[in-house]
């Protein structure tokens, strides 16, 4: 799942990521995040690209909510962060999502 509210972002992560041969599911913020990963079966998603900078839920929010799930791979999705900083703080704040 590559979940990226800015939509020229997401169309170069998806094209990228296609020319690679992933088949994404795209979810335009945190809150949409949360809900496909949960209304899709086990399986589904092998990992997901999370910006955290998003309107209504960020990545830590919808990072937090993916692992509070009751579904069986709500702990053992990698869910990898996605920014345009590059600061410690941001780092720590990741680990903290993923209960490092």
């Amino acid at each position: 799942m590559l979940v990226e509210d800015n939509e020229l972002n997401a169309e170069i992560a998806e094209m990228l990521l296609e020319d690679e041969g992933a088949i994404i599911t795209m979810a335009n913020d945190g809150q949409q995040a949360v809900e496909l990963f949960n209304n899709n079966p086990v399986g589904t998603f092998d990992a997901i690209l999370m910006d955290i900078r998003m309107p209504h839920m960020t990545g830590y929010e919808a990072t937090k909510a993916i692992r509070g799930l009751n579904h069986p791979n709500a702990l053992s999705v990698p869910i990898i962060a996605m920014s345009a900083d590059a600061f410690s703080d941001d780092a720590n704040m990741i680990a903290e999502a993923n209960d490092i």
